[in-house]
């Protein structure tokens, strides 16, 4: 266990943000889910739009702290070659 005061402050600090940073990965887990549930019903229309929720909240992670800025530009363009195949197909 920690002894001096800092060190003490560190412990509670990487309890809080372990916490938060669970959250927010929970979270995005399922948004991806989201959109690859859209794309395998072959449902356009809730694929585009969890899609788009989906961007949003990658980004979001991204200015968090969660994700690194190519990690989420690589997860972002595999879901949008995914949706747009779908709108391919459907045409």
């Amino acid at each position: 266990m920690a002894n001096h005061k800092s060190s003490k402050k560190r412990a509670k600090q990487a309890v809080v943000r372990n916490i938060r940073n669970n959250f927010f990965r929970t979270r995005l887990k399922n948004v991806l889910k989201a959109v690859i549930a859209g794309v395998e019903a072959k449902d356009e229309k809730q694929a585009n739009e969890s899609f788009l929720k989906a961007n949003k909240y990658i980004h979001h992670c991204v200015s968090k702290g969660i994700l690194k800025k190519n990690t989420a530009a690589r997860k972002v363009s595999r879901l949008h070659k995914k949706v747009k195949a779908l709108s391919e197909i459907a045409k």
